[in-house]
């Protein structure tokens, strides 16, 4: 499908408004809604091609702004050190309530759209994983898609770095997707495991795939992106939600 120009809106959140940029198909008709988390730089070029193209297999993306409350809308951090040591910080400075809230705030939006069917999904790679597993955590969100969720096995995201989100797995009552690249430092084959088993153990249903991969292979730029791997991973998300969301 092709999409609509894409739009900008401002959703009220307890700390504040957050800039949230949305694509929809051009179509007329209802389509599911998908929250769409970004990586620790915000809403970069790459971010912002794979939500279009999750958009145009039919569905409305919300793409908010993870980090609205410590920078000015609009900002998008560079894919370099600097980029990464202000992402890096601010994602252990901001609560984990705050991270909620925002997910809730989104979802209602969603919720309120006039084109959309009053099915959720939730999608995001590295911190945006994570944010999508807790996504999961809302009892609406029926289907949620995590690239190499950052921090869930050592349960360190927002401040404090003691975050709930395995503990509170058995909360799930939606599906999930989970993809990994063997080759990330970042979700070690130890950590893996431990989602793995928490998983299981909480009877959450969920997919389970695993690439030859290193982190960061879906983000079309840069050295680790695997065009390849990328096409089937995202392939494989589109049916996803398709199976879910329908």
């Amino acid at each position: 499908m092709t999409l609509r120009e894409p739009e900008i809106v401002e959703l009220s959140t307890p700390s504040g408004p957050m800039r949230t940029l949305v694509l929809r198909p051009a179509a007329e008709g209802r389509f599911p809604g998908l929250l769409f988390h970004s990586e620790i730089f915000q809403l970069t070029a790459p971010i912002c091609r794979t939500a279009a193209a999750l958009a145009g297999h039919g569905f409305i993306v919300a793409l908010p702004e993870i980090y609205h409350e410590y920078l000015p809308a609009g900002t998008v951090l560079g894919y370099d050190q600097a980029g990464s040591d202000v992402g890096n910080r601010l994602k252990t400075e901001k609560p984990v309530a705050g991270y909620d809230a925002d997910n809730r705030a989104v979802l209602d939006y969603l919720k309120n759209h006039a084109a959309c069917t009053g099915r959720f999904g939730s999608f995001g790679p590295c911190i945006g994983g994570h944010l999508t597993y807790r996504a999961a955590l809302q009892p609406d969100v029926v289907a949620a898609a995590c690239f190499y969720p950052t921090d869930l096995h050592k349960r360190s995201l927002g401040a404090g770095m003691n975050d709930d989100s395995l503990a509170r797995a058995a909360e799930i009552t939606g599906e999930l997707m989970l993809v990994f690249g063997r080759q990330d430092p970042h979700v070690p084959a130890e950590g893996r495991a431990l989602i793995y088993q928490t998983l299981t153990a909480a009877g959450v249903k969920f997919t389970w795939h695993e690439f030859n991969a290193a982190h960061a292979f879906l983000r079309d730029e840069g050295l680790r992106y695997d065009a390849e791997l990328a096409r089937q991973a995202l392939g494989l998300t589109v049916d996803f939600f398709r199976r879910c969301l329908s």
